[in-house]
């Protein structure tokens, strides 16, 4: 079977997320759940859909950036979807500046996205709502008026007339995060104006848009409505203003409002909050531990290889060239793309697991390479330009710890780990409930590690 070098090359892209609802990319998913320490995904769905299908829940999911989590969280919603119920997914980033992030811009970006994707519902006009944003819009000096929007809003795409020939609240609601997202000085004019009145704008919220928008969806025989917010892992951890770090105010000090929207919400956390020492504080905040998504294992905490992880990372890889095949006839066509089944396995162990950086090796391996079968040599020449990469920044405290994790499979949870942790430095790991954790893979043949 001929492969086409360039379609291999695409298949592989690194920044691409799969989307499991559409036929031709559902090929490309393999399901890791058997190594990853249990059903994650089906524990969120009973959750929502037989634990609590009427009551309003809220989940942190939290893992590396890269493991999968968006994959899975697609996957979560075409299974939440097939259960009746109407799901609203969005990537946070698309809408908020990462580096400073407040409750209110994150409450603004759900009530955007909800009202936009249940405007078919024709709900009642939210006066509240539409108050708060012309306060905003004045104290912002724009010019912003809700009977004037309509059209194109810059970066945020077309905002159609409702039913009722008004314009849509979603058009207010991106004018203001369209102008304030690149605009320090207007963001915290907004965030002033905003932040005393959060509790008012989550009644808003849950009066106005999500238990009408409810009550209509069990009219039409759906059972509920589940918001799923990605990308919030992603916000940085600097100090606020006021010292806090940016990842403890927004999960721990303002969880009364990430919680207090009345529909089943869940949203993507970063991993390096559960090793702050404030962790303990934000488990008293939410009604259940967050879902980790941990790294796909290649090995067992003793060092042996783990068969299965290792099967499953193969398949990955095959299923990009081959999506059309079954895990057997793969495995007879891997001399199509590699040297040898060494080759591709060493790619697999490389990547430690990690799902992205399994793919970046891969496709970088694959422009340095130029042809197929793919060379050992090259794969080598990658690797190494990535270690040294990620070498470059590492301080030799960091290096001391590094030590630590290798030896020990153990971090604690002060800020020098959260940075290896945030850094992907080092992965976690989990098997039968248990989390041990290890030194990426690419950083093994550094002579700072084995000092």
């Amino acid at each position: 079977m001929v492969v086409d070098i360039r379609d291999f090359f695409q298949a592989t892209n690194p920044g691409r997320t799969l989307s499991v609802e559409k036929p031709e990319e559902k090929k490309f998913y393999i399901d890791f759940s058997s190594v990853r320490g249990g059903e994650i995904i089906q524990e969120l769905l009973d959750n929502i859909t037989f634990f609590s299908s009427d009551q309003p829940t809220c989940t942190l999911f939290t893992g590396h950036i890269g493991c999968g989590k968006s994959t899975e969280l697609l996957r979560l919603k075409q299974e939440l979807q097939h259960e009746g119920f109407f799901v609203i997914y969005f990537e946070s980033s698309e809408d908020l500046e990462m580096a400073d992030v407040d409750i209110g811009d994150v409450l603004l970006a759900i009530a955007r996205r909800i009202s936009q994707e249940l405007n078919a519902l024709d709900l009642e006009e939210p006066k509240g709502l539409k108050a708060i944003l012309q306060g905003a819009s004045k104290l912002l000096m724009t010019e912003i008026e809700l009977v004037e929007l309509g059209g194109q809003v810059p970066g945020l795409g077309d905002f159609a007339i409702n039913n009722s020939g008004e314009f849509s609240l979603s058009a207010g609601i991106g004018k203001i995060t369209a102008r304030t997202k690149n605009d320090a000085t207007l963001r915290d004019r907004l965030n002033q104006y905003i932040g005393p009145q959060k509790n008012r704008l989550v009644e808003a919220i849950n009066q106005e848009l999500i238990e009408p928008a409810i009550a209509k969806l069990k009219q039409r025989g759906q059972r509920g409505l589940v918001v799923i917010v990605d990308n919030l892992d992603r916000i940085d951890n600097r100090p606020k203003s006021f010292g806090r770090p940016q990842q403890e105010y927004l999960f721990i000090d303002q969880s009364d409002c990430l919680k207090g929207l009345r529909c089943h919400l869940v949203y993507t956390m970063p991993l390096a909050l559960k090793f702050s020492n404030e962790y303990g504080m934000l488990m008293t905040r939410f009604y259940e531990d967050p879902k980790v998504l941990p790294m796909v294992p290649i090995q067992v905490q003793d060092g042996g290889t783990c068969d299965e992880g290792m099967a499953l990372l193969r398949q990955m890889v095959l299923a990009r060239a081959f999506p059309n095949c079954s895990d057997d006839e793969r495995l007879m066509l891997i001399p199509e793309l590699f040297e040898n089944s060494e080759t591709l396995d060493q790619l697999c162990r490389v990547s430690g697991g990690h799902v992205r950086d399994l793919l970046r090796i891969l496709n970088a391996w694959i422009k340095k390479n130029r042809d197929l079968p793919l060379r050992r040599e090259k794969l080598d020449e990658v690797v190494r330009s990535y270690r040294n990469e990620m070498a470059m920044y590492i301080t030799d405290n960091e290096w001391e710890l590094l030590r630590r994790v290798r030896q020990r499979k153990k971090v604690s949870g002060d800020a020098d780990y959260q940075t290896l942790i945030r850094s992907r430095l080092v992965f976690e790991y989990r098997n039968h409930g248990e989390s041990w954790f290890d030194v990426n893979p690419v950083l093994m043949d550094a002579k700072e590690l084995h000092e």
